[in-house]
């Protein structure tokens, strides 16, 4: 690594919402071209960077800055620099120029603590003496933070975060209670404020720290889908985590439920179980809603409802059996109804039949799903627009994560104009999205939830669809005929087979449904590739691209990683047409297959017309939400991205780590998404993820043909491990609770 001090001649790139730039730095013996995070420093500064030479195959050489520090200006010429920057609002070169002819190396002194004398230079008045001097103080102050937070390994980019959040008292704040930060500073977590308090000197028993950890525990659990933990498993994880006696973190929780930020509840053994305030407040607020939505009677004649169900069916000219009838009566005369039934029993029939008659009742309906796939999947299957939940409430921008709420404008204060509001796939709502979807729904409102309460649960905390049937408060209708047609797919047969615990027939005699058997890793790649090259796309009309790979595990040899390295290289093989940019150990190439891998509330999106030009376009793209690269920008630092609902984002390459390749997905990041063919390759892999549940799943999400590669034990494993890793919840305890006072 190399060193250079110099000043800041000018930016030839910089973003602001992350700092990253490209700079002429002017040094005593030559310009260089410096690339990396310059947050809050500006044109005209001086500084010390260090960092590596690299080669750009489009800029040329640069010094890649691993390490950035501003420097106070001495020198005359630094400080008119800097004054003349543009640092300094309302000081141009002459202006600078002046004051370094009048007040020379006192300048600095002079701004800071005589800043009246300022009007002795022409061009400057006392108003703006007081705005350079204060102008210099917030900056200098700025510098400073910025300068101190170094040593604790804060990165410049959230060094400004912090300053932006605390300005001058983040030293008292790091010297007594720096846990503050995990709680208040976006991107900073538990384990980052750890590391920051151990250099402050805090010490591992504070309170403070014990804290922060039991809510950080709570967090981590929240991700493995949890909305809660039973008090003894949480003491025991912070336990893990913080390495104080338990006794002491104990004595924390009362503390933490008298600032409201936990919220304990006993079940009906005994157990004392605690809650994150805010997850809390979301199932009872859920609970609340619900029960409100749902107290809305709808007093009509039976007869009458019998009459003009009979009406609808005939202009559809269709037939329902007993279940899908009783389905449309119940939809029609509750606030809440529940439709869930497995592949090929009629769901999108009867959704079909609701759909209709309340469409001749006059009634305004909307639909919804969790995703972009399965909206768009739903618009197909009934004829009618549906959003996903996101652009329904009309999203703006925020998180739903833990500690932050994403802002929408469709809210209590701005509910949704609808009599009828359906929602396909609700088995992948999570309580976040659920609560914020309930706010926007008004009494009067009927809504319908339609959903397969045997597949994988939300990939958020909490398990909604299986909390509300569980609940027994809300009519649920779960249809269970397979139809003939359907009945005639191996897919939807094996589907049900797996479900009840059953063995399926692996003999290929099946159309739609094949097992290979296969022991070596190698050799399933080979014959992966030659399913998605080869011999499924003519099968099942579909490109190589529609296929889907999917799996149970991100790691090992059939994990997503690996699998993606190797995909890559046969389905888009490298071409001099073809621009890639590596990411940490990612290749990205245009043309490659990716998915969005976290929910970005913000980011910008547009819809191009024929005629390239913008149809529509609004913010948010969403963990799961799959696309195609377009486009590589290696001078704008850019990816494009075009997603299957034609939304095309252009990612800075610094959010890149949002993206990963999705020619092979986990089974759970499938939910909500149907593929021409879908190919599994399973050869044993923990426990946990070998389980019905999830095989069940990754088979219905095929439309015309499955293949498995891997060894029949691991799949009989599969079916006999009805044992799903248990998801602590408790809507269906607050409904219980709503509905008994």
């Amino acid at each position: 690594m190399e060193t250079f001090q110099g000043y800041i001649d000018h930016y030839l790139f910089y973003k602001e919402t992350n700092g990253y730039g490209v700079l002429e730095l002017d040094t005593e013996d030559d310009d260089i071209i410096c690339v990396g995070t310059f947050m809050g420093i500006a044109e005209g500064e001086t500084v010390e960077v260090t960092g590596d030479w690299v080669d750009h195959p489009t800029y040329g050489v640069q010094l890649k800055c691993t390490s950035v520090k501003v420097i106070e200006p001495t020198g005359l010429l630094d400080i008119e620099r800097y004054l003349a920057s543009g640092a300094i609002k309302g000081v141009g070169a002459t202006i600078a120029k002046r004051i370094i002819k009048k007040f020379g190396q006192d300048t600095f002194r002079i701004i800071e603590e005589e800043p009246e004398r300022l009007v002795e230079i022409k061009g400057i008045s006392e108003r703006m003496a007081r705005e350079i001097a204060t102008q210099l103080e917030e900056r200098k102050d700025l510098r400073d933070t910025i300068m101190y937070l170094q040593q604790f390994g804060i990165t410049n980019e959230m060094a400004l975060k912090i300053y932006d959040t605390y300005g001058a008292a983040v030293r008292l704040i790091l010297s007594e209670n720096p846990y503050r930060l995990a709680d208040e500073v976006d991107g900073i977590g538990f384990k980052k404020a750890d590391d920051i308090a151990a250099k402050a000197g805090i010490k591992v028993d504070s309170r403070y720290r014990i804290q922060c950890g039991i809510l950080y525990v709570l967090t981590q659990a929240s991700t493995e889908g949890h909305t809660y933990l039973p008090q003894n498993e949480l003491v025991s994880d912070a336990y893990e985590l913080l390495g104080v006696a338990e006794p002491l973190i104990r004595d924390e929780i009362p503390n933490l439920i008298m600032d409201k930020k936990l919220v304990t509840k006993t079940d009906e053994d005994g157990n004392t179980l605690c809650y994150s305030n805010m997850m809390y407040f979301e199932e009872l607020g859920s609970a609340r809603m619900l029960h409100d939505i749902n107290e809305s009677v709808y007093s009509l004649d039976e007869r009458n409802i019998s009459g003009k169900i009979d009406a609808t069916l005939s202009s559809l000219d269709i037939e329902l059996d007993e279940l899908q009838r009783r389905a449309v009566y119940e939809a029609v005369t509750n606030g809440v109804f529940i439709l869930t039934g497995g592949p090929g029993t009629g769901k999108t029939t009867t959704i079909n039949s609701i759909i209709q008659y309340f469409v001749n009742e006059g009634l305004d309906i909307m639909l919804a799903a969790p995703t972009g796939r399965a909206a768009k999947r739903m618009t197909e299957a009934t004829g009618y627009e549906a959003k996903t939940i996101h652009r329904m409430l009309e999203l703006g921008g925020g998180s739903l994560e833990e500690g932050s709420r994403a802002s929408f404008g469709r809210n209590s204060d701005n509910p949704l104009e609808a009599d009828v509001i359906i929602i396909d796939e609700a088995s992948m709502v999570d309580i976040h999205l659920f609560y914020a979807m309930l706010k926007a729904i008004i009494p009067g409102t009927r809504l319908i939830l339609v959903g397969d309460c045997n597949q994988l649960p939300s990939v958020g905390p909490g398990q909604v669809l299986h909390d509300l049937i569980e609940s027994g408060a809300f009519a649920c209708v779960e249809l269970e005929h397979i139809f003939r047609q359907a009945a005639e797919s191996d897919i939807v047969v094996n589907a049900h087979k797996i479900n009840k615990g059953e063995r399926i027939a692996l003999d290929n005699k099946s159309r739609d449904f094949f097992f290979l058997e296969r022991e070596d890793t190698n050799v399933i790649y080979k014959h992966m590739v030659q399913l998605i090259t080869e011999k499924l796309p003519g099968y099942v009309d579909a490109s190589p691209m529609q296929i889907q790979v999917l799996t149970p595990t991100r790691k090992g040899n059939l994990g997503t990683a690996a699998l993606n390295s190797v995909l890559q290289k046969y389905i888009n093989p490298p071409a001099d047409s073809k621009e890639e940019y590596t990411f940490g150990d990612t290749l990205f190439r245009v043309g490659d297959k990716v998915m969005q891998i976290k929910n970005n509330y913000d980011i910008a999106w547009e819809i191009m017309s024929s005629y390239g030009i913008p149809a529509d376009s609004g913010t948010g793209v969403f963990n799961g939400d799959i696309g195609l690269i377009t486009e590589i920008n290696k001078r704008a630092n850019s990816i494009t991205v075009e997603y299957d609902d034609s939304r095309r984002i252009v990612y800075p390459v610094t959010n890149l780590d949002e993206l990963e390749l999705a020619y092979a997905v986990t089974i759970h990041k499938s939910q909500g998404s149907e593929y021409p063919a879908v190919i599994m390759p399973l050869l044993g892999g923990p426990r946990p993820l070998l389980n019905r549940n999830l095989l069940y799943t990754g088979v219905t999400r095929a439309k015309r043909c499955v293949t498995i590669l891997g060894n029949q034990d691991t799949l009989n494993t599969m079916i006999d491990n009805e044992n799903e890793n248990k998801r602590y919840t408790g809507l269906a305890s607050r409904i219980a609770e709503v509905e008994r006072k």
